[in-house]
């Protein structure tokens, strides 16, 4: 990997996006607006993409933006632009002021509360730029597809091999006087093969994400993995319908916990469109587990200091002991609730779930016999009754061992249920993700084959 070197191009036009916020904030108290929120970001970056040795796609990428929100009085009204020009903001808001007075009064409109503000707030260490050029973005992926192609003659195509460099910065400001701002950068490496035998393809893929380049994984491993995980899929076959232990590898492991978050949300809460309502101190979980919000992981993927409200974001377990501990919600939702919000609009950040001390081999040995998931294809998840079916591809396991791959079969359940069945967590935790969990054991579900 090309050694990294802090750059300050982001960061001195961040200054200068900072006295432009200031001056969007004066802008809507002078048109009349009693409070008012802006937020602006900027971000650069390289894109290639490679496919069977050829560049396909390299793309240079300079996107900025500029989004406010007033309130007159419980009134609100929001105008965006990406010219940054003096004329442009006052259109802006004038825009935005345009609109306030035509909406209707809301009494759970405006800022977050000012006290709860993050008016300090420490480095996380999120910003670490890749002189990336084009070329070296060439030779990575060319290396990276030719390490898959180098696992098994049978890899017979690729979907391209992708390399990306990003580096940006977030600025929020309000009228409460708080301006925040921090600089990120993300880089990733990912490749898709397909296998061939006889009639039967499979595709399968890897990739590796990082705030630092140095932190990724090689090509030639990225590469590799992905072929590898194409080849074990040839030969799937469909398996018997009937109620078994399953295991969520820990790659979709992680969508049972984004299902429960989206369950618990304040919007979903207030609306009443949710199977977890009034589950607040309620035992969902198996007592063993912990689900929480690490906000402040130096270097974290989703690591930020405040939430899309300037409010100060915060370590804390949304699950512990298996019980319900605390919602998810923005200043808006939590309103709403006659509740305080809990730091979380704009979503949660570095969920992590509590593991085992098993790894994968080690779950797998726990169920003896079952199915092990690997992709879930559809959206067949009803979020007000908690209902589950999606179809599935995986292996199928014996005496804790894969025997061979499965297709085309669908898993269904009750997420409630579900989450009460839950037997262990894996250790084999995928940091590449938002939300942070190892491979999970449920106790029984039930697979339609044939």
């Amino acid at each position: 990997m090309v050694e990294p070197h802090k750059e300050a191009c982001v960061g001195m036009e961040r200054e200068k996006l900072e006295s432009l916020l200031e001056q969007l904030l004066a802008e809507a108290k002078s048109q009349g607006a009693t409070a008012a929120e802006a937020d602006v970001s900027l971000v650069t970056g390289l894109s290639v993409n490679v496919r069977k040795g050829e560049v396909e796609t390299v793309e240079h990428n300079k996107d900025r933006g500029l989004g406010v929100t007033v309130y007159v009085g419980q009134r609100k009204g929001s105008a965006s632009t990406s010219d940054f020009s003096t004329q442009a903001i006052k259109e802006t808001v004038t825009a935005a002021c345009g609109i306030a007075k035509y909406t209707t009064s809301d009494p759970y409109a405006g800022l977050a509360d000012a006290a709860l503000m993050a008016y300090n707030y420490e480095d996380l260490d999120l910003n670490h730029p890749w002189p990336l050029s084009a070329e070296q973005g060439i030779e990575l992926g060319i290396a990276c597809e030719a390490a898959a192609f180098a696992v098994d003659k049978r890899i017979a195509n690729t979907e391209g091999a992708s390399v990306s460099s990003h580096q940006g910065a977030r600025i929020y400001g309000n009228s409460h006087g708080f301006i925040g701002s921090y600089d990120t950068t993300r880089h990733s490496l990912s490749c898709s093969v397909i296998a061939q035998e006889g009639d039967d393809m499979q595709r399968d893929y890897w990739y590796s994400s990082s705030r630092e380049p140095n932190a990724l994984e090689s090509a030639a491993d990225v590469g590799r993995k992905s072929g590898e995980r194409a080849i074990k899929r040839l030969g799937g076959r469909r398996i018997n319908t009937g109620k078994m232990p399953v295991v969520f590898a820990t790659e979709v492991a992680s969508s049972l916990i984004s299902h429960f978050i989206s369950a618990i949300r304040g919007d979903a809460l207030y609306r009443k469109t949710t199977f977890l309502l009034d589950s607040l101190d309620e035992a969902i979980f198996p007592s063993f587990m912990t689900i929480s919000e690490h906000p402040h992981i130096k270097r974290g993927l989703s690591s930020a200091p405040f939430d899309g409200e300037g409010v100060r974001t915060q370590t804390r377990d949304i699950v512990s002991e298996g019980v319900v501990r605390s919602y998810v919600l923005s200043s808006y939702a939590s309103r709403r609730l006659g509740m305080e919000t809990t730091g979380n609009s704009g979503g949660v950040r570095n969920l992590t779930v509590s593991s085992g001390s098993k790894d994968l081999a080690g779950l797998l040995s726990e169920m003896d016999t079952g199915f092990l998931v690997t992709e879930l294809m559809g959206q067949g998840v009803n979020q007000t009754t908690g209902d589950y079916s999606r179809g599935a591809a995986g292996f199928w396991v014996e005496g804790g061992v894969i025997q061979y791959p499965v297709e085309e079969i669908t898993i269904a359940g009750n997420l409630r249920d579900m989450y009460q069945g839950i037997q262990a967590v894996g250790s084999d935790v995928d940091f590449r993700r938002n939300i942070r969990t190892g491979s999970i054991l449920i106790k029984e579900m039930m697979i339609a084959g044939t």
